[in-house]
């Protein structure tokens, strides 16, 4: 058993971080985006978001280099639910909310597996919220997508755990009543160890997000602002505009000064309060700008930049929020069985079964 309470599997990635990508089979075929297309005919809305999500995702997996069959995609219920049909990997169609759960299961007995989740904002959050915040506390060694676009498609437009207040939808004609949820916010409460944040327009910047995902130790849960065309119709479109994006969109790297705009005159100030402040580069000091720190284990800086965008999108986060190092589910337990098959040998189940006091029947 190494020092760190794992059981010193996994490898270390360029930037000194330990990823359990090695423990999956690679193969020795080059790959291409065919290779992990179905001839499965991709059905949703002309238009929808998710074309340009399951593209991306196609498109990067080929630069792990893993064999398609250690890949697995495991999903709920809804429009973003269907991706597994059209992934040339192993995948389950699961039950409304509990993909994470199902992947939990597949993820730490299986762990030649890289595991990914596809879910909605009313899939992962309404139903599958208990689910969801227990993986990312626990660290199971999952990917999630979270496609975020802030209504029921599926079900034909009633307002979502993220919609938000005064929404006017089939199931709330008069507007919804309810506080809406921060994915983000959530996830970090939870103490996720990786926590993003990307759009589906936004193909460089979503597919540099699934990498580091794909390499991260334990949960990685990716955000992405997802449009539905049919039922909440330009949800992000400030973000989308070429003529405002720049302005409002802040661009999150590790280790750089929180600077933004198209002119790049705004940047980020820590208010004493902890939270974050707009101000002009030309009215303040270097050191008072803001340097963005994912691995730091504190999660109250990337807590305060999740809140940046409440509740309009007049300056919106994207990027990586949080990505620090933690030992995860899957490596603790198979530690803790290793040690109790050393010290208790394999055992037997029908021994157990048939074990201790017994009655018959007549």
């Amino acid at each position: 058993m190494s020092d760190n309470g794992t059981n010193g599997n996994g490898a270390v990635n360029g930037n000194g971080k330990k990823t359990l990508l090695s423990l999956v089979p690679k193969t020795d075929v080059k790959q291409t985006l065919k290779d992990f297309k179905t001839d499965q005919e991709v059905r949703w809305c002309p238009g929808c978001g998710d074309y340009a999500i399951l593209a991306a995702v196609q498109s990067f997996l080929p630069e792990l280099g893993l064999r398609r069959e250690n890949i697995a995609f495991i999903s709920g219920i809804g429009c973003s639910s269907r991706f597994p049909y059209y992934m040339n990997t192993y995948g389950f169609h699961s039950i409304h909310g509990r993909a994470p759960a199902i992947a939990t299961g597949l993820a730490t007995s299986r762990p030649d597996l890289s595991v990914w989740v596809v879910t909605g904002d009313g899939d992962a959050l309404s139903i599958g919220g208990n689910h969801l915040i227990h993986a990312l506390r626990r660290n199971v060694n999952l990917k999630i997508l979270l496609f975020n676009n802030r209504i029921y498609g599926l079900t034909k437009g009633q307002y979502s755990p993220t919609s938000e207040i005064g929404k006017i939808t089939k199931s709330t004609p008069m507007g919804s009543l309810d506080a809406p949820f921060n994915p983000l916010s959530l996830a970090i409460g939870a103490e996720g160890t990786f926590v993003a944040r990307t759009i589906d327009s936004d193909r460089k910047h979503l597919q540099s997000v699934l990498r580091a995902a794909a390499q991260h130790r334990g949960t990685a849960l990716v955000e992405i602002y997802q449009n539905c065309n049919i039922f909440n119709d330009n949800a992000f479109e400030p973000l989308k505009d070429a003529s405002v994006r720049d302005d409002i969109t802040v661009r999150l790297e590790h280790g750089e000064p929180i600077i933004f705009g198209a002119d790049r005159s705004k940047a980020l100030r820590r208010s004493p309060s902890g939270s974050f402040e707009v101000v002009q580069v030309a009215d303040v000091s270097t050191d008072e700008i803001a340097v963005h720190d994912a691995h730091n284990p504190d999660p109250s800086m990337a807590f305060a930049l999740s809140r940046l965008d409440q509740p309009a999108f007049e300056h919106t986060p994207i990027g990586i929020f949080r990505d620090v190092d933690r030992p995860s589910y899957d490596e603790l337990m198979a530690a803790q069985l290793a040690e109790a098959t050393e010290t208790q040998g394999k055992g037997d189940l029908a021994a157990l079964l048939s074990s201790g006091d017994t009655w018959q029947i007549d």
